[in-house]
């Protein structure tokens, strides 16, 4: 399993009525690390013949951060494909190690031409989960 890692600073834009980074922001970030993910790892061939969307976000909040704080994400795939899905690992920790959230998600694979969901085949899943 390859795990990948991107930093996030939260700012006064992020900020809900609470203080801290809006739960709908912790969500961008989810599809932006995973986006980000695909494109550094993804072959520019899988990446012009394929798409994700996303079909389920499991997230627990365990913490948050305020404005101009800093959150490391990391991401990582530890099961295989199931069909057109992927599942999805996300972490968020502070600069000193603290969780503050924690999500599982499910992606499903589209192929760009036609826009019809695919199966996600082993060459298209080994560069994030190591089979194939």
């Amino acid at each position: 399993m390859t795990r990948f890692t991107m930093t996030f600073t939260a700012t006064a834009a992020d900020i809900d009525a609470n203080g801290h980074v809006n739960n709908a922001v912790w969500v961008r970030w989810i599809q932006e690390i995973a986006v980000a993910h695909w494109e550094a790892v993804a072959p520019a061939d899988h990446q012009a013949a394929h798409s994700w969307v996303i079909t389920r976000h499991v997230v627990d909040y365990r913490a948050n951060i305020a404005a101009g704080e800093t959150a490391i994400g990391e991401t990582w795939v530890d099961a295989a494909p199931a069909g057109a899905r992927f599942g999805r690992n996300v972490r968020f920790l502070t600069a000193d190690g603290r969780v503050t959230v924690e999500a599982v998600t499910t992606w499903a694979l589209l192929d760009r031409a036609s826009g019809r969901l695919m199966r996600v085949r082993p060459d298209i899943a080994a560069p994030f989960y190591g089979s194939g």
